[in-house]
């Protein structure tokens, strides 16, 4: 099972901008993206050319027809003024949700740095406790030590000599060795 990288983040992050995640925000991302694309200046500019090329010269000199548009070019002037109307405040919604997002993004990392500093300040007086434990230990095991030395030395068993597999043999055990069975 993969980890989720930004788990910490969903946890804290609650994305409830002006327009939450209704159809006409996520759309109005979607439409600020594709303002700012290649693909939708290249295409603007290829129609502007066309009704250019149309209306200032194939219909009225070639077609000789009347063209729809004709110099200045007002209808065309129209539909970027009406583009621009909607493209503005689609544009300004989508900096918003974005601005929003980064804030809560934000603010999640903030909780989770918090969150890692407190465990990590939790690890730290654990391993304190742990350290404490140990050298009470190794107190504990030196005074055992010498106590055990001091039984050794009193009984005349060198601290070395002592083997535990090998039985041990008491005085009593001594004197009955030497005494002649009856």
């Amino acid at each position: 099972m993969t980890r989720d990288p930004l788990s910490h983040r969903r946890e804290h992050v609650k994305d409830e901008t002006t327009f939450g995640d209704s159809r006409f925000g996520i759309l109005a991302e979607r439409f600020a993206r594709f303002f700012g694309t290649p693909r939708f200046i290249i295409a603007q500019t290829i129609i502007v050319a066309i009704w250019i090329a149309s209306n200032g010269y194939l219909v009225p000199r070639i077609l000789h027809g009347h063209a729809f548009d004709v110099y200045p070019f007002i209808l065309l002037n129209l539909l970027f003024s009406t583009q621009a109307a909607y493209a503005a405040p689609l544009i300004l919604l989508a900096q918003t949700r974005q601005a929003d997002r980064d804030k809560a993004s934000a603010e999640a990392d903030a909780h989770h740095r918090e969150d890692v500093a407190n465990r990590q300040r939790q690890l730290i007086e654990e391993n304190t406790d742990l350290t404490m434990v140990v050298k009470t230990n190794t107190d504990l095991l030196h005074e055992l030590h010498r106590h055990v030395t001091a039984i050794g030395a009193h009984l005349g068993i060198a601290a070395g000599d002592f083997d535990p597999d090998e039985p041990r043999r008491g005085p009593a055990d001594d004197n009955r060795a030497q005494d002649p069975p009856r």
